[in-house]
């Protein structure tokens, strides 16, 4: 294992066979297609860090995450956790591995099971990680409910007897339960009010300092991924096209893409606002990117046929500032 690197990812690409339904293969012959959801994705994550994940919405953020806890079933590549390969794991080795790798969902609605009160939902990975004692584990779910700011006596109610961030608050002590070392937060405060946002925000930069956890924190809002981030990776069309420091991301962006996204960001300081970048085009479909550059398409800054048909690698321009683009 390299020095401080803590999960390592090496090519991985997670692809989806799209099939159409009976009518569809019939009447207008319809065959399948194969969404590349993530495709050829290498990155490390350091022990107690967190790394930030952007993109716009279909870039494959969330799956990229639910792949690197095994939720979903890597199609090509090497998942290395504390230098051993899990890709591949099964049984007993799986099990561990899922202990140690924990997921919070985006929506705090969908993600609890409404038929269960939360001292079930919190009792099921409380039993899978080995807590048989029903006092150990009443008690256990007092402290964790306690911990992320809920009353214990709240443990017979059910989710909808809860607001959005409270519920996220469950699920957050669920992802807690088996006492992980890393924990993929899939926008986590996305569906919540903006008024509860840095609530559920400043809980988890709580727990990451009090329990040592490494975060790959999945967001779209620029804005919380700057607060929370010790470095970023910003992602498009199922690609890494930019990653480094959070402060070189964000005051020295190279990627053309990352310069359009940051120029997004509001600001009521008038001296801090960027030249708005619009993109033009709509991005690609991940059934048939770009033979070149994924971005090139919509590129203000292209170089013509070079960004059209070669693919540019992922190379560090900088000490610690990776960059996929043919400009640098």
């Amino acid at each position: 294992m390299e020095n401080g690197t803590f999960i390592q990812i090496k090519n991985l690409k997670k692809y989806f066979i799209e099939e159409p339904d009976l009518l569809m293969k019939l009447v207008a012959k319809k065959k399948k297609r194969v969404v590349k959801a993530v495709d050829d994705i290498s990155l490390d994550i350091n022990k107690g860090e967190t790394l930030g994940l952007v993109g716009e919405s279909g870039c494959g953020k969330t799956t990229l995450g639910r792949t690197i806890v095994r939720l979903y079933e890597p199609t090509e590549g090497k998942i290395i956790f504390e230098g051993e390969d899990i890709t591949e794991a099964r049984g007993e080795k799986l099990k561990e591995y899922r202990e140690k790798a924990q997921i919070i969902f985006q929506n705090p609605y969908s993600s609890l099971n409404p038929r269960k009160t939360v001292r079930q939902i919190l009792s099921v990975p409380l039993i899978a990680s080995g807590v048989k004692d029903p006092h150990e584990r009443e008690e256990r779910i007092m402290y964790l409910l306690n911990r992320v700011g809920l009353n214990y006596r709240q443990m017979d109610s059910y989710p909808h007897e809860f607001s959005g961030g409270q519920r996220q608050r469950i699920g957050i002590a669920r992802a807690l339960a088996m006492s992980p070392e890393f924990i993929v937060a899939d926008e986590p405060v996305s569906a919540l009010d903006v008024s509860i946002q840095a609530q559920i925000i400043n809980l988890l930069e709580e727990l990451k300092e009090e329990l040592n956890l490494t975060y790959l924190f999945i967001a779209h809002d620029l804005s919380v991924v700057y607060h929370v981030s010790d470095r970023v990776a910003v992602m498009y069309l199922g690609k890494i096209v930019e990653m480094g420091k959070t402060e070189d991301i964000f005051f020295n962006p190279l990627h053309p893409y990352t310069k359009a996204l940051l120029s997004a960001i509001p600001s009521i300081d008038k001296s801090k606002r960027r030249e708005r970048i619009i993109l033009e085009g709509t991005v690609p479909s991940p059934v048939n990117p770009p033979k070149g550059c994924r971005f090139s398409t919509r590129c203000f800054m292209k170089k013509g046929k070079m960004c059209e048909e070669v693919e540019p690698e992922l190379k560090e321009v900088e000490k610690g500032h990776f960059v996929a683009c043919h400009l640098y």
